[in-house]
């Protein structure tokens, strides 16, 4: 497979932006699964603290999918929650709207169909992941692992666990006592969405995100969301999504051969 590390010009942003993409080597790939014209890709988001480097430093991602067509897009929306910002820097945009044309363009074999587009992360990258799912037709599948998703539910305990101030929560979302905050909840998203994206989670029980998965989930699922939702012993930790990336990859509708999937 090719490892693709691009700068580009942001003009959501209005700043240079940097990209990972894993693009699939037909060499490695079984002649039955090429398909060069319409490859499936997936939106991969960093959590707090990473940036686009994270699941290539962190995972056997390229070893997971050395035999699999699909392209992997990993942006980096700083700290910025995926979100445009109260204080003007337009993230939402520039990877929600923006991202897929400049990858098109840059790779004009990537499908451009809802049912072979998907979207995944962690932490505050699940929390992206459900927010531009549900905010957007665009992906037909979404996951999260170990997400924030419980914004909106829980979220001052979510600040308080990220050791963020009411401040820095204000410069992503806005006054936090204003109406227009419940704009970014996923709850409130879920209820304008057409429910036709699937969805996959997984939490550790140890996770300090735990109860507010538990939470988040019974509500969206409530709301009418289809939820793959799965728990396990596991903290917020590497060690933990490393395996879950794997299970995503069996979880999304991709030709992923199974029993060749740990070669």
């Amino acid at each position: 497979m090719a490892f693709f590390q691009i700068e580009y010009h942001s003009k959501s942003l209005g700043m240079e932006r940097h990209v990972n993409v894993i693009y699939p080597d037909a060499s490695e790939i079984k002649e039955q699964y090429i398909d060069d014209k319409d490859i499936p890709v997936l939106y991969l988001l960093h959590g707090m603290g990473g940036n686009e480097n994270s699941w290539s430093k962190r995972t056997a991602i390229e070893r997971l999918l050395r035999k699999t067509n699909l392209i992997v897009i990993m942006p980096s929306t700083d700290l910025a929650w995926y979100t445009n910002t109260a204080y003007g820097l337009n993230y939402y945009d520039m990877i929600a709207e923006e991202l897929p044309q400049i990858m098109q363009r840059f790779f004009p074999n990537m499908t451009k169909k809802r049912e072979k587009t998907f979207i995944a992360g962690l932490s505050m990258g699940g929390y992206g992941a459900y927010k531009i799912a549900l905010s957007t037709d665009r992906f037909s599948y979404a996951a999260s692992f170990s997400g924030a998703l419980g914004i909106g539910i829980d979220g001052q305990d979510l600040g308080d666990a990220a050791g963020e101030t009411p401040h820095y929560w204000e410069g992503i979302f806005g006054q936090l006592q204003d109406k227009k905050v419940e704009g970014h909840f996923l709850t409130a998203l879920a209820e304008k969405s057409d429910k036709k994206t699937k969805f996959y989670a997984w939490c550790g029980y140890e996770d300090f995100l735990y109860q507010s998965n538990e939470a988040a989930i019974a509500k969206l699922r409530q709301l009418g969301l289809d939820i793959d939702y799965h728990n396990d012993h596991g903290k917020h930790e590497w060690y933990y999504w490393e395996k879950q990336l794997e299970q995503l990859f069996l979880w999304l509708p991709i030709d992923y051969v199974k029993e060749e999937r740990l070669s």
